[in-house]
């Protein structure tokens, strides 16, 4: 009686794995994908903050407006140079304006377009949920009477 009763059963562990296994995969690619989304985006990050350091950097000028120039002049090809081979289409700009605190603000902003470039080929079902654009800003604020 009871090998007729595991000859029966033979065969429900592949059914039951072959339900099981999509939800499976789906989880497990859910999971590399925004952990890759979640890591070009630290990347983004870091190169808009190395763009914004790059902007304190001295820029040798008879005046302050040609050397604020000259600084914002620097921001994108210090970012440009830091960005990862996974984002390396990834775009820079960078401007300045004057902040509210009589200061010079120099605005660095590193935008990738994941819908054009994405780092893992899109499910269906995600596609709704995956971001279109990563972007990433820095700022940082410049004494005008320090810019030469």
């Amino acid at each position: 009686m009871r090998l007729t009763h595991s000859r029966r059963q033979r065969g429900s562990t592949a059914i039951e794995f072959a339900m099981i296994f999509p939800l499976f995969f789906v989880v497990l690619y859910g999971i590399i994908t925004f952990s890759m989304i979640f890591v070009a985006q630290q990347s983004l990050t870091l190169a808009a903050e190395e763009g914004a350091r790059a902007a304190l950097r001295y820029q040798q000028s008879d005046n302050p407006t040609d050397a604020l120039a000259a600084r914002v002049n620097n921001v994108c090809p210090t970012v440009y140079g830091m960005l990862t081979k996974m984002v390396s289409t990834a775009g820079c700009s960078a401007t300045s304006a004057a902040c509210n605190t009589g200061m010079q603000c120099v605005n660095v902003i590193v935008t990738y377009s994941y819908a054009d470039h994405p780092l893992v080929p899109s499910l269906p079902i995600l596609g709704d949920v995956l971001p279109t654009t990563l972007t990433s800003s820095a700022t940082i604020q410049l004494n005008p009477l320090n810019l030469l």
